[in-house]
């Protein structure tokens, strides 16, 4: 891949909203990819639901993660944001994350403050750590980066268990810590929404989550409420359970898949889409 796009950091330099679909494999990342979003979003729920088959609860390892994004960076011209979850273990474990993420081409990665295991983030029965000790994660991972356009994206999990009030005194002191964009995670309204955004002078990150804990707005409204990155993480793996469950259960009724053809995307498509055109024009100058 040699197409060059704007990076998310110029993007926002250039006051630019970033829209970002979740990707959970690289069916999806090549989809979203080919569709001319200025960001994606490799979500953590997603990689451990179809990597490892588990939910989102502490099972996907740094090891996990940083392999995916390096493959989706590699069969991608999109600049991509990654889920770190909590760093992956203390300030030395962030220090090595960021490295890699970074080094695997990464362009953003968030980091959380819940306790580990981590669970999703619209899922109740969240811990957080003490915000010293955040404080001293989001540090050692803005001087660990090699370049200042590879952001750190702080996200606290406190509202849903702790309130408002702690989850803004948490993003207050995440962006004096350095971090270039703040996420507090899971508000439950518009008004805690436009909260956010109007107590903060760094970038807003919103997380849109069908069926989540937070309202669904557009990327319009969103921008109008201050927001400057959002990311819809479930958008894809939730269409494609869909899909799936409608394909694969016409498939088990009817022994065939003729009521649901005009819902497969084309084979022909397909094999575009995953870079067959490569494989042909190698084949031109080299094949049998």
């Amino acid at each position: 891949m040699t197409e060059t796009k704007k990076s998310i950091a110029q993007c926002l330099r250039d006051g630019e909203f970033v829209l970002a679909p979740g990707i959970f494999d690289l069916i999806s990342a090549r989809m979203a990819d080919s569709l001319g979003f200025n960001a994606i979003y490799m979500t953590g729920y997603g990689i451990a639901a179809s990597y490892l088959g588990r939910p989102d609860a502490g099972y996907a390892t740094y090891t996990d993660m940083v392999g995916r994004a390096s493959q989706v960076v590699d069969r991608t011209t999109t600049p991509l944001i990654a889920d770190a979850d909590t760093g992956f273990g203390g300030p030395l474990n962030v220090q090595h994350a960021v490295r890699g993420y970074e080094k695997a081409g990464v362009q953003a990665i968030q980091i959380e403050d819940q306790q580990f295991p981590k669970k999703c983030g619209h899922t109740l029965g969240r811990l957080v750590v003490p915000l010293e000790d955040m404080v001293t994660k989001i540090k050692v991972a803005v001087e660990a980066r090699e370049s200042k356009d590879f952001l750190i994206i702080a996200r606290t999990d406190s509202r849903t268990t702790l309130g408002m009030d702690e989850a803004m005194r948490r993003g207050e002191a995440f962006a004096k810590a350095g971090a270039d964009v703040i996420f507090i995670e899971s508000p439950e309204t518009v008004d805690e929404m436009k909260t956010i955004c109007a107590n903060f002078d760094k970038p807003c990150f919103a997380n849109m989550v069908e069926g989540g804990r937070t309202p669904l707005l557009s990327a319009e409204e969103l921008e109008d409420v201050g927001f400057s990155i959002a990311i819809f993480p479930g958008t894809g793996f939730l269409a494609t359970a869909k899909a799936l469950a409608d394909a694969y259960g016409s498939l088990k009724k009817d022994g065939i898949t003729t009521q649901v053809a005009d819902r497969l995307y084309p084979f022909e498509d397909m094999n575009i889409l995953m870079g067959f055109e490569e494989v042909w024009e190698f084949d031109k100058t080299y094949g049998e």
